[in-house]
């Protein structure tokens, strides 16, 4: 009895474990190929550069600029930067991603336009190979799509500089918008999509030379001449309101820089660091030859001066980081801490222009130094695509970024002059954007 009941007992539990085996109730789920080839170090080292190129904007630039303005303007500075995160962030989903780095094959691409294919990232999924300007990555495309969008936000919001304490807040919205679809994004495709300037004329530009400073620089000194001086320039207080914020600004500036150039190595490698260890030595040549260059001429050496030249020096490494040794660096800091305080200086008495914050005199002024310089100090030892190289190739890529950047600037400001207006009136500049735009002020604590 006991022997029958313990071999029926054994047939039951096998029945049942057949019976599961054969027919289970809940289906594995199947594991997702996310990208052909990850590489979990490069993804997390993206990642970690995402965070830090967006921490330039908020809160670094809203700082630096916040603290450069009177006191009357401070939330109204800080607001663009944060406005333009949010705008630039659905137009990066939207389209503009697509314009500058459209999947191939798409029918609408080619060498000036990255074409529409995707268009609200349609075909931007985590689990298919693709590649940038004809090379194969090891990141998901989504991190690679998140590390442009950081680019794309932060370049816009660098023209800010240039027109503070004076435009409407209405027509910030509009440019920005115009702005980011018909001038950043075609011109990232045609330096790093795959466009003309960097897969034809060979321009090198590691991180943002032409496509961000020179791009930015140009069009804010666009919209320092359309919109006009500040009231009472030459004459009223201008000086900052708080030169800590400016510090603090900048220092975040420098620190999320480092995911800003060794980021754009797209990888963990020798290349980024070497694109970091270029970022720190020209970036303190270049805040140490600022100083010195005001203190020969104004007998003071300024926090302000040692702010600007900082952020001088990380403008003019960015084309260069990847490219060139660290002695190229170390000229290209010394070029750049005295020619962006000779530009932001005099540049501005002689032609007599209101550029603010300085946009186009550390931006502008910076982002061609750095580029031209580039082709001087290209080292193939550092990156083999510096085995052909020259200023005159740079040349051509700063020519090309300043003729679409002016005339397509002053194309937009016109649309905007004759829908929104421009300028906000001259009461409300009086009174101060703060409360003549947002309707708040920055009290004592």
């Amino acid at each position: 009895m006991k022997l029958r009941f313990e071999v029926d007992l054994k047939m039951a539990l096998a029945a049942a474990t057949l019976a599961l085996t054969a027919a289970p109730a809940f289906a594995a789920a199947p594991t997702p190929n996310y990208n052909a080839n990850p590489n979990s170090g490069d993804t997390a080292w993206m990642l970690a550069s995402v965070a830090l190129v967006l921490m330039m904007t908020i809160p670094g630039l809203a700082l630096f600029y916040g603290g450069m303005v009177r006191r009357k303007n401070v939330i109204a500075t800080v607001a663009q930067s944060f406005a333009i995160t949010c705008v630039v962030t659905v137009l990066w989903y939207v389209c503009c991603y697509s314009i500058a780095f459209g999947t191939n094959p798409d029918p609408g691409q080619n060498q000036y336009w990255g074409g529409l294919g995707d268009v609200m990232l349609k075909q931007v999924t985590m689990d298919k190979p693709y590649t940038i300007a004809g090379s194969t990555v090891t990141i998901p495309e989504y991190v690679y799509m998140m590390f442009q969008m950081t680019f794309a936000i932060i370049t816009p919001a660098l023209i800010c500089g240039a027109f503070a304490e004076r435009m409407k807040f209405s027509a910030l919205l509009l440019f920005m918008t115009l702005w980011s679809i018909f001038v950043y994004a075609p011109i990232a495709h045609w330096v790093w999509g795959g466009g003309f300037l960097g897969a034809k004329v060979g321009v090198l530009d590691f991180a943002g030379g032409t496509v961000v400073h020179i791009n930015a620089g140009v069009a804010g000194l666009v919209c320092a001449l359309v919109l006009g001086k500040r009231k009472g320039l030459g004459h009223d207080n201008m000086a900052p309101n708080n030169l800590v914020y400016t510090m603090i600004g900048a220092s975040l500036l420098w620190v999320g820089w480092f995911g800003f150039n060794a980021g754009s190595a797209t990888t963990a490698n020798a290349l980024a660091g070497a694109a970091m260890a270029n970022t720190q030595i020209a970036t303190a040549t270049a805040a140490l030859a600022w100083m010195a260059a005001e203190w020969v001429v104004s007998k003071k050496p300024t926090m302000l001066g040692l702010a600007s030249g900082a952020v001088a020096g990380l403008v003019a490494v960015t084309p260069a980081s990847g490219f060139v040794n660290p002695n190229g660096a170390f000229f290209i800091g010394v070029a750049a801490g005295v020619g962006c305080y000779l530009a932001a200086v005099f540049l501005k008495r002689i032609f007599k222009y209101d550029d603010s914050l300085d946009a186009f005199g550390v931006h502008g002024v910076g982002g061609f130094i750095g580029a031209i310089l580039t082709g001087v100090f290209a080292d193939a030892a550092i990156n083999s695509a510096g085995k052909v190289h020259s200023a005159l190739t740079q040349f051509y890529g700063c020519l090309g970024t300043i003729l679409w950047s002016g005339v397509v600037t002053f194309l937009i400001l016109m649309v905007c002059k004759y829908t929104t207006g421009l300028r906000v009136s001259e009461d409300d500049e009086l009174e101060g954007l703060d409360m003549a735009i947002h309707g708040e002020a920055l009290h004592e604590a």
